[in-house]
């Protein structure tokens, strides 16, 4: 899948919104902020949600987690577009015991209860908690989540087990499917918002500075929720747990927020309104075209960034075209700086390295 525009994701968010069952100024307080400023505000607005018992959870799961056939919509196993290994069937199949996959199902925490000392209300917050085999949930433990290219164990879906290879850390993580990595950053999204200012017991942890993503864990994240973008599944879930709990996940209403608060650009932009500048390929893998719009040829800087600050590359060029290798990049989310060397220009760009 290729990386949305900013014009195409607003069409998406706006497309979105009329799916999905918001009510009437339900997202008021927030609109027009920015960074911790809407982060904040978000937070107010989902905080004083309905708390459901840990062990209501699976009578829930029969409205929020059923698919079309009525079985258990596992994540775990499930192989969107295809014919999954095995499937489960409410409460019949429901954890006991298990010794290997498909023998039954339970309550996954997908931000791991030790992460929060097993408190409430996280415990049983649906948005986090998800219906999954017992011996995959068993098998992901409390790894965070990563990408695996090199596997110690493998599901029968593709989920992996494995040393991790983001960038930023090497050990053991848990990498789901790519149909649903976008669910589970926006699940991590909504955990870094729902819980803000409310995490001072928290741990910290390899993936999680309490309830906010590390560097390397928010670039992850950040691309799967570019490439897997938001599915009928995740609005019909957020729909049905809105009717349980009264609230919902700003990221599964609103996609585009992950940048607002977490990737915004407009604070560095300046006199560039006339002037447009587009990355292509993007993703890209070995090279990446800079293309500028204007009328008049300036002579730029040029200077990229990691997702840590870090100045990866840095040179200058005067022409509206420009191409950069990219090659010896790891993969990962990259800035792009664009100055005038007058400094009347100012703009950035981001764009992911494959």
């Amino acid at each position: 899948m290729t990386m949305k525009t900013t014009l195409l994701s607003i069409l998406l968010s706006i497309s979105l919104f009329s799916f999905a069952q918001i009510p009437a100024g339900y997202y008021d307080d927030a609109i027009g902020l920015r960074e911790d400023a809407m982060k904040l505000a978000l937070h107010n607005i989902i905080k004083a949600h309905t708390v459901v018992s840990y062990s209501s959870l699976h009578t829930h799961y029969q409205v929020t987690d059923k698919k079309p056939n009525g079985k258990v919509w596992d994540m775990y196993s499930d192989v969107p577009g295809g014919t999954p290994p095995y499937e489960f069937t409410f409460m019949t199949d429901k954890c006991g015991n298990y010794g290997k996959e498909g023998d039954c199902y339970n309550r996954e925490h997908s931000f791991p209860q030790s992460w929060f000392n097993k408190a409430s209300p996280m415990k049983s917050d649906m948005f986090h908690v998800y219906p999954t085999d017992g011996y995959v949930n068993g098998k992901r433990s409390s790894y965070p989540y990563g990408e695996v290219s090199s596997p110690t164990w493998t599901s029968q879906n593709g989920s992996k087990l494995g040393s991790n290879t983001t960038p930023g850390y090497t050990g053991k993580v848990f990498e789901p499917i790519d149909e649903y990595k976008g669910d589970f950053a926006r699940t991590y999204f909504y955990m870094a918002t729902r819980y803000y200012t409310e995490d001072g017991s928290w741990d910290i942890n390899d993936m999680m500075n309490k309830s906010q993503p590390k560097a390397w864990a928010l670039s992850m994240l950040y691309q799967w929720h570019i490439q897997d973008t938001v599915s009928q599944k995740e609005i019909d879930r957020n729909n049905a747990v809105y009717g349980i709990q009264h609230n919902r996940n700003p990221f599964i209403d609103h996609p585009e927020w992950v940048d607002s608060i977490w990737f915004d650009d407009t604070s560095i932009e300046n006199l560039m309104e006339n002037i447009f500048v587009d990355v292509y390929p993007n993703p890209a893998v070995n090279n990446i075209e800079i293309r500028i719009n204007s009328p008049k040829v300036y002579h730029w800087e040029m200077e990229i960034y990691n997702m840590q600050g870090s100045m990866v590359s840095s040179t200058s060029f005067d022409k509206n075209s420009y191409n950069v290798d990219i090659s010896n990049l790891s993969s990962g989310i990259y800035f792009i700086k664009l100055q005038s060397t007058d400094n009347k220009l100012l703009k950035s760009i981001k764009w992911i390295k494959q």
